[in-house]
């Protein structure tokens, strides 16, 4: 099971990215000490906290020629890791 799904590289995010604080999408069912060690492992950083977020995902419909076709998007749950002074991680290292 991979505990890191994506990273968030969004504006808000971003602007915290100066702060030493990081976003990632994390698997559902992921705990913090989980969500810790493995940011750890992965980017070879010391984590201080892990703040997490479970987002429901929204519902969405859309017209067609004989009905509505209502559905929801898939719910995720974000988590905010804070590292240790002087550490950063790097987004776009492997690209």
């Amino acid at each position: 099971m991979s505990v890191l799904i994506k990273p968030l590289v969004t504006e808000k995010v971003s602007a915290l990215n100066e702060t030493g604080k990081y976003g990632f999408i994390v698997d559902r069912k992921a705990n913090k000490v989980d969500i810790k060690k493995a940011v750890e492992k992965m980017y070879g950083v010391t984590v201080e906290e892990v703040n997490t977020m479970n987002y429901l995902g929204k519902t969405k419909s859309r017209y067609t020629k004989s009905k509505v076709i209502t559905g929801r998007t898939p719910s995720f749950k974000k988590a905010i890791v804070t590292v240790a002074d002087g550490e950063v991680i790097d987004f776009y290292s492997e690209i």
